[in-house]
């Protein structure tokens, strides 16, 4: 498929109602057409993975659009540059959520973009190092604990940030790291009361937000099997 068939077959399912809904789920209306997402899974499947196609999806400026990018992009082909300069467009966080689960996280870059986007000042930014690390922690089975530990500081450092969207992808890593197994269980529980202890009001609700998943009989049960 070529980019113009795809952005007139998004512009033929727009949905101006559907825009409305998003927006009040935080999600920017800018250049939206409010298009479901599987919706959009389904014409990324169609494509193909092509990386010269993402570029021209994602340079469209559409946010459906941006979101197939991300799905049809080539993860080998991706650069640290290119990374950093679609991070620079991020201007919602269900389009961090998807570049970071989709492709940021399978490319060779994926940790060391973590850790520099966790320092970013920028809300978006500074979001998808904390998505990337979750993401991560589902997604990249054979990682051991040495390549997720390192992150519980940084997960502790940035706990102050009151950001929603920041808050709650701190949160989000906190938790994917700690139900990986048991000795980053443990380890993820001391990073959460440490951050309780702080005293914060973003602090206070990661570390009981996730104390309580963490710590729940359910998540203990499977770590133990």
């Amino acid at each position: 498929m070529k980019v113009d068939e795809i952005v007139a077959e998004l512009r033929a399912l727009a949905n101006p109602r559907n825009v409305e809904g998003m927006a009040r789920y935080g999600i920017s209306p800018a250049n939206t057409l409010g298009i479901n997402i599987p919706t959009l899974r389904s014409i990324a499947k169609r494509a193909g993975r092509d990386h010269a196609l993402a570029a021209e999806l994602w340079a469209t400026g559409i946010h459906e659009a941006r979101i197939v990018a991300a799905l049809v992009d080539e993860p080998a082909r991706v650069t640290k540059r290119q990374m950093d300069r679609w991070a620079n467009d991020f201007d919602s966080w269900d389009v961090v959520d998807g570049c970071c689960g989709d492709l940021f996280d399978k490319t060779p870059h994926a940790y060391e973009q973590a850790y520099r986007s966790s320092r970013d000042r920028r809300e978006y930014v500074k979001r998808a190092g904390f998505v990337l690390m979750a993401t991560l922690a589902v997604h990249d089975k054979g990682a051991g604990d040495d390549a997720f530990a390192p992150f519980l500081p940084v997960i502790e450092r940035e706990s102050g940030d009151e950001r929603n969207f920041v808050k709650k992808a701190v949160n989000w890593a906190l938790r994917q790291i700690g139900k990986r197994d048991r000795a980053l269980n443990a380890a993820a529980i001391a990073t959460a009361t440490r951050i309780r202890a702080t005293g914060t009001k973003s602090g206070r609700w990661i570390a009981a937000d996730a104390l309580r998943e963490l710590q729940s009989d359910a998540v203990q049960a499977r770590l133990k099997r």
